[in-house]
């Protein structure tokens, strides 16, 4: 089946759901989807960054870095063979 028969059938169905609606619900469909149409802004999708979040420090990064290994705590124990 090929993306536009698909799309056909979407837009079928929407049709026949909606064919039953008053007069001013069609109206008031037709501009909410004018609406949609004109305010369609590009939308930046930045959620991936959220994944990578940027660490906002107030001392500089070599500070932070020597601070992090002063401590760091190492307690592991290595099991006897």
């Amino acid at each position: 089946m090929e993306a536009a028969e698909i799309n056909y059938k979407l837009v079928d169905f929407y049709y026949t759901l909606l064919k039953n609606l008053s007069p001013d619900n069609k109206l008031e469909l037709i501009s909410r989807l004018s609406d949609s149409m004109k305010n369609k802004k590009k939308v930046k999708d930045d959620s991936w960054k959220a994944l990578f979040g940027a660490l906002i420090l107030d001392q500089a990064a070599d500070e932070f870095i020597d601070e992090l290994k002063k401590d760091r705590n190492f307690t592991r124990k290595r099991a006897e063979i």
